[in-house]
């Protein structure tokens, strides 16, 4: 089963996490997303009705449960930032009822005062009362300057009351857009969940056959390592990280707090908490940065001395080929994957370590006693 299980995993087709995006882009991505469940859908329903291998609806769902789980996560961006919009909104709009309040009562001062003065003594005996020509040049010029201040008062509350209103407006429709996010995001949810019961169900209905089938060709695409035999041509005669030996242990886990949950021979599968970095174990020379045709992810190889380290199933990266990198220097960040036996959606890397000599086979375990 466990054979199997690593199957699966390499047969998974994945999108990466989202970084950094901007609201425009993160919709895109999320119609992308949506888009690519619509079909893989139809694409489940065939399989479902089909007579086609048991093995090809699980992988099928494992691809779906992983676009789900990016989908959600997307969705999960959005709230946040629809959230903190509307929080900046509330602020605002209470900023400009205070704004309003205040202007209000000074306007209701002025036109009180103003109407007080009236009644005691109008405009033309004020003016007039004046005991000199300057002294009414000057009353005229008081009241011409009070009479702008109090409609520019007026103008400003009314461009207030239009400021709030659209605010208003504005709240009200990210509110909206929140409450549709949520019922979406519930939706993928308990679709995901049935997915996984459905994979799960699958799994333990598969003829014993097929899981021999199945492991055997498992044990041949860990077996085709063409890559690596072009890499060992690349890293001949490095010197870069060349105090790695055979012997080199003690070393630290290339996931920040990180943990193994199963060595095989020369590679280590080692999950970690979602966003953790990768690091390299050692001091060495990066040969290789590519997107996995399997995945989708990101692969990392870094040559120490002509020993060839390899970090699978990143979702983003940090290096590029031939930049010289320091011992636990970060290289990238960790990417999500669906474990097949419980279908559940985990942060892990593939990790695996190469010898110059391909017919010797090193042990990822002796790395990190």
């Amino acid at each position: 089963m466990r054979k199997l299980a690593i199957l699966i995993l390499l047969s998974l087709f994945t999108f990466s996490p989202l970084y950094a995006q901007t609201e425009e882009a993160l919709r895109k991505t999320i119609n992308s997303l949506e888009s690519s469940i619509e079909k893989e859908e139809k694409e489940l329903a065939k399989l479902k009705k089909g007579k086609d291998t048991k093995q090809k609806l699980v992988n099928s769902l494992a691809r779906q449960i992983e676009k789900r789980n990016a989908l959600i996560a997307a969705r999960d961006k959005q709230i946040k930032r629809l959230n903190s919009d509307i929080s900046k909104a509330q602020k605002r709009v209470g900023e400009l009822s205070l704004d309003l309040d205040s202007l209000e009562q000074s306007c209701g001062r002025m036109v009180r005062e103003a109407y007080r003065n009236y009644r005691n003594t109008n405009t033309l005996s004020y003016i007039f009362s004046a005991s000199s020509f300057l002294e009414m040049a000057n009353r005229i010029v008081a009241l011409r300057s009070a009479t702008i201040y109090r409609k520019g008062q007026i103008n400003q509350i009314v461009a207030t009351r239009e400021d709030i209103k659209q605010e208003q407006q504005s709240l009200s429709r990210k509110r909206e857009e929140v409450a549709i996010a949520k019922k979406k995001l519930d939706s993928q949810r308990a679709k995901m969940r049935e997915e996984r019961d459905l994979a799960k169900a699958t799994i333990r209905q598969m003829s014993q056959k097929e899981r021999k089938v199945q492991a055997s060709m498992a044990e041949h695409e860990k077996r085709l390592n063409s890559a690596i035999a072009e890499l060992r041509k690349l890293t001949k005669g490095n010197t870069l990280g060349d105090g790695f030996s055979s012997t080199t242990h003690g070393l630290r886990l290339p996931v920040a707090g990180g943990k193994v949950v199963r060595y095989n021979a020369n590679t280590a599968e080692i999950v970690g908490s979602k966003g953790a970095n990768i690091t390299s174990i050692y001091e060495g020379k990066v040969v290789r940065v590519s997107r996995n045709k399997i995945n989708n992810k990101y692969d990392v190889y870094i040559a120490h001395g002509e020993y060839i380290s390899s970090y699978a199933n990143l979702s983003e990266v940090c290096v590029a080929k031939d930049d010289t990198v320091i011992k636990n220097q970060k290289i990238g960040t960790i990417a999500s994957m669906v474990n097949p036996s419980t279908m559940n959606v985990e942060y892990k890397i593939l990790f695996a370590i190469h010898s110059p000599n391909p017919k010797v086979t090193l042990k990822a375990s002796n790395l990190f006693k």
